[in-house]
Parts: structure tokens; sequence; C-alpha cells
């Protein structure tokens, strides 16, 4: 019972946790990321961003993942990346000092107030803000609960044992606070929950100490998880980052009995002595690390080069020195985003080969075009809203916008490919299990066609010819009739009990699917230009109210041949 109330302290405290970091990104996110893409060369003023962030977040993991998304981006160098990382290391410290204090008789305001807010409130933000109201309530309740769990604990002889022997070994003690903080995948949570032992004397203050390194240690090991398919310029500042943290801790390690005197003379009791350690520790790390910034980036670089597969997947002709002049900024745009479909022209044709033959060579190769489909509409997209803040004409500004969404709708057919038809294969393969004769003539005949709809897509995004826009939308609409012929033929050889048709149906009807969301992605294209022209129709549902609404019409009126002249 005592285990299980300590487990369910430490399952509300992550909770809570949670909660104030969920209710600050939803409130406050874009604010953040704007602070965080601001911040520039100047070391000190890019450690107050990652402390300001951290602060607000309660996590340097989550801050981490933000940064390692600019830094690959090419929107932040990698040595002020460091130092925002050392300012969020400090920063989560903040909450770790206001809740050493007891706040216990907050709890019923805060618990009440929040869910007041979260429940009551109309307004999103004001929902998150009770969120974030609600989950501190919640910390602050949990670390009782972890008190109140764990004072039995102090009379175990067997416990005080296993402590003593843990004590003796501070490298175990070391790696078991890391392990445990990757475990909790965060560190605020870890040494809110050191503290309450040490608070309810179950450790003492060495052991507390260890712990609380460990915990640091740990937090540098928590992002490098996350993003373990990423990039290499994305994972150089988490690699930094726990460079700088694993050499503090381990230096600080050989150093705890000092540590640990030093702490104990410090006022109030020993949570507090706990956070302060905590927060010292975080202190010194900024204040010795800050300055070798621009040494470890070149260290980093050098250590962790970006591979020629990675450098070919980046784009290379969005040049920052045209932002100014919008015109010639647009044409490099314009040719990334003609490279990007040409990459996707690559991934739907090597879909045909999956489909057909269920090879497996081609999906490593869709997979690695797909990843550069991703980083090219990342890079592009940040391009053109950079483009957007410039002053531009209104013929300039209509046609980024038309950049943007062509893009976005460019790489979700990437995702339609990756994540469909290339597991759709996958699938065949694994039930091997193979198409009709006249399934796969369908669906080969339907992937043509679309085929042809994203090189009909590109000419008109190009010319922007009226005449090609509406061909492509009448397109559509000829390969909505195509999918609805080709699912008829394929129920009817399910009636008739072809085998093939029903070990495959699934898949066949998925594939089609997918085609012709392909298709719709494609044709958003032409409805811009189609709209200036005005000869868009607003909506088929309305189109078929008018022409429902002639034949009422038509069938209202006199006869010609029986009306008086």
């Amino acid at each position: 019972m005592i285990l299980l109330n300590l487990i369910g302290g430490i399952a509300l405290l992550l909770w809570g946790t949670s909660m104030v970091k969920t209710g600050v990104l939803r409130t406050f996110g874009n604010a953040l990321r704007r602070l965080l893409a601001k911040a520039t060369s100047a070391q000190a003023r890019a450690a107050a961003a990652g402390f300001g962030a951290a602060a607000c977040l309660q996590s340097s993991t989550a801050v981490a993942m933000l940064l390692s998304a600019f830094v690959s981006r090419g929107m932040i160098a990698l040595a002020p990346a460091l130092a925002v990382m050392l300012g969020a290391d400090l920063g989560t410290t903040l909450v770790v000092q206001v809740l050493a204090f007891d706040l216990s008789a907050l709890v019923p305001v805060l618990l009440a107030a929040g869910a007041a807010l979260a429940l009551i409130a109309r307004s999103n933000r004001a929902q998150q803000i009770g969120r974030m109201v609600l989950g501190f309530g919640l910390m602050i309740l949990a670390l009782g609960l972890i008190v109140e769990a764990s004072e039995p604990m102090r009379e175990s002889e067997v416990l005080h044992l296993v402590l003593e022997r843990l004590g003796a070994d501070p490298i175990l003690a070391l790696l078991i606070g890391a392990g445990l903080t990757w475990l909790f995948h965060s560190s605020v949570a870890f040494v809110l929950f050191a503290m309450s032992l040490a608070g309810a004397g179950v450790i003492g203050l060495p052991l507390a100490v260890i712990l609380v390194l460990g915990a640091n240690l740990g937090a540098g090991l928590v992002p490098i998880g996350l993003t373990a398919g990423s990039p290499t310029a994305a994972r150089r500042v988490l690699y930094g980052n726990l460079a700088f943290r694993s050499g503090a801790a381990l230096l600080a390690l050989a150093l705890v009995g000092p540590l640990s005197a030093y702490a104990a003379d410090l006022p109030g009791g020993a949570e507090r002595q706990v956070a302060h350690v905590h927060t010292l520790f975080n202190v010194t790390l900024l204040v010795v690390c800050l300055p070798l910034t621009h040494l470890a980036a070149r260290l980093l670089e050098r250590t962790f080069p970006e591979s020629d597969h990675e450098d070919r997947l980046r784009p290379h002709r969005l040049d920052e020195a045209l932002l100014d002049r919008p015109s010639l900024a647009l044409t490099a745009a314009t040719r990334e985003l003609l490279g990007m479909a040409d990459t996707l022209e690559t991934m739907l044709r090597r879909t045909a080969v999956i489909l057909e033959t269920g090879d497996e060579g081609p999906i490593e190769e869709i997979r690695a075009l797909e990843q550069s489909v991703d980083l090219t509409h990342e890079d592009l997209q940040d391009y053109l809203v950079r483009l957007l803040r410039m002053p531009l004409d209104a013929e300039h500004h209509g046609r980024v916008i038309e950049l943007l969404l062509f893009a976005t709708n460019l790489e979700h057919v990437g995702d339609i490919i990756d994540k469909g038809l290339v597991r759709a294969g996958q699938k065949k393969q694994r039930l091997e299990v193979d198409f009709s004769p006249e399934g796969w003539r369908d669906l080969r005949t339907y992937h043509a066609r679309v085929l042809d709809q994203l090189r009909l897509a590109l000419t008109v995004f190009v010319t922007r010819d009226g005449d090609s826009a509406r061909e492509l939308v009448a397109e559509k609409d000829r390969l909505r009739g195509l999918e609805a012929e080709a699912t008829e033929r394929h129920l009817e050889r399910l009636r008739e009990g072809t085998p093939a048709s029903i070990e495959t149906s699934g898949l066949h009807l998925d594939i089609l699917r997918d085609l012709k969301r392909i298709a719709a992605h494609l044709t958003a294209v032409a409805h811009p230009l189609l709209e200036e022209q005005g000869v868009l129709r607003g909506s088929r549902l309305k189109s078929e109210k008018k022409a429902k609404r002639s034949k009422l019409d038509a069938e209202r009126a006199p006869d010609p041949a029986t009306s008086p002249r």
C-alpha cells in the first residue's frame, strides 16, 4: 500500500506538470516560439530567452524540441541555440524554488479556480489558463501525497540498508537519478520527488544532492531520445547540452561532500536546501559554459557533420538576400516548389512498382524522398512567411499565398504516398496476396491518370492558363466517376466470388481512396485562378440545388404547344 500510494502521488505530479505545460503551450505557444526564434548571437539575450521560455513551460525538454526544429531550418545558429538551452536549464529551477515552500493552503483555491475556469469559461484562452492553475494545484497536492505516503518508509530497516548502500556508491545513485528522470520525462517532477523524500526524512541530504545531479544529467538525455530520427543539425544542440550537463554533473559529483555540507548550512529545511542545490548547479553551469558556446558549436559541427544525403535534401535555391526583391524571391521559391513536385512524381511512379511486385527496394528510396519533401516544405514555408512581412503589392502578395497553399497541398500528397500507398504495398506483401488481373488494370489506369493530373497541375501553376485550369477541374470530376466505376466493378467481382478480389478488397478500396485524395490536393491549385476569372462554382451542393430548381421551373412552365399565343 505504501508503494501504491507513492506511485499514485508520482502519477498525479506528472499529470499536473503535463497540464501546466500543455496549457502554457496552447495559450502562449506562438509567443514562446517567436521569443526563441528571435534569439540572436548575443549570448546573454539568447540565454534570457531560454530562461523565460522554460520558466513558463516548466520543461527544458519542450524548449529543446522547439529549438532543435529552429536549428534544423537554419533559423537559429548553433552557438546561440546552446546559450538558449543553458538559460532553459536554469529556467526550470524557478518552479522548483516556488514549490519548495509550503503552499498546501493554496490547494483548494487553485483547484476550485482552475476547475471553474476550465469548465465554465467560454473562451479557449481562459480555459487553458484554468488548466494551468488546476495543474499547478495538482502538483502541490501531489507533493503532499508523496510526503504523506513516504513517511512510513522512514521506519523500514530494509529501506535504510538499501539507501545506505546507494549513498556509498555515488556513481550508481547518479545513474539511478538520470534513469528515473528519463522515465519521468521531466527533471522538474523528479527533483520535486527527491525534495519530498528529503523533506520526509526518507533520504539524507548527500543522497538527495546526488539524485539532483542525476536529474540534471537525465534531463539532457530525454530530448535526444525524442529526436532520434531528426537531421544532424537538429541534434547537435542537444548533444552540446548533454555534454555541458554531464561534464558539470561529474565534476559536482566529485565535490559532493563539500557541496552537501554547504547545502546543509543554507536556510530552510531539507526541501529548500535541495532546491537551492538544483538552482546553484544550473547557475554555475550557465556562468561557466556561456562563454564556451562558440567553441562548443565549432567542435560539434566537426564532430557531427551533416551527411552528403542530408545536404542533398536541403533546399539550395532560397537566397535570403532576395527577400527585399519580391519578384526574384518568388522565382526562387517557384523553382524550389517545382523541384518538390518532381520529387513527388518520382515517389508516385515508384509506388506502382511496390503495389505490383511487392518489391521492398523502392520503399527506402520513397521514405528518403518524402523526408526531402518535408524539409523543402518547412524551409519554403519559412521563406514565404518572411517574404509576407516585406512590403508587397497585391499581385506579389497573392502569388505568395498561392505558393504557400500549393506547397502545403504537395506536402500532403507526399504524406499520402508514404503513409497510404507505401503501407498498402507493404501490407500486400505481408499478406502474400495479389490483385485480380481486372482489379490491377483498374488501379494502374487510375494511377496513370493521377500522374497526368500532377503534370497538369504543375502546368496550371506555372502558366496560370485558364483553359488548363478548367481542364484540371474537369479531370477531377472524371476521376471521381472513374473511381466510382472501378469500385462498382470491384464489388461485382466480390459478388461473383473472385478469390483475388476477396483477398485484396480492403487494399483495393484504400488505394483508390488515396489516389482520389491525391487528385483532390492537386486540383486545388486551379481554384484561385478560376475564382479570379469568376468561373468557379461556389460549391457542388449549390450547383445541384440550382439544377434541381431549374428542372422544377421547367416542369412548372406551360407547354408551348398548348399555351395560348
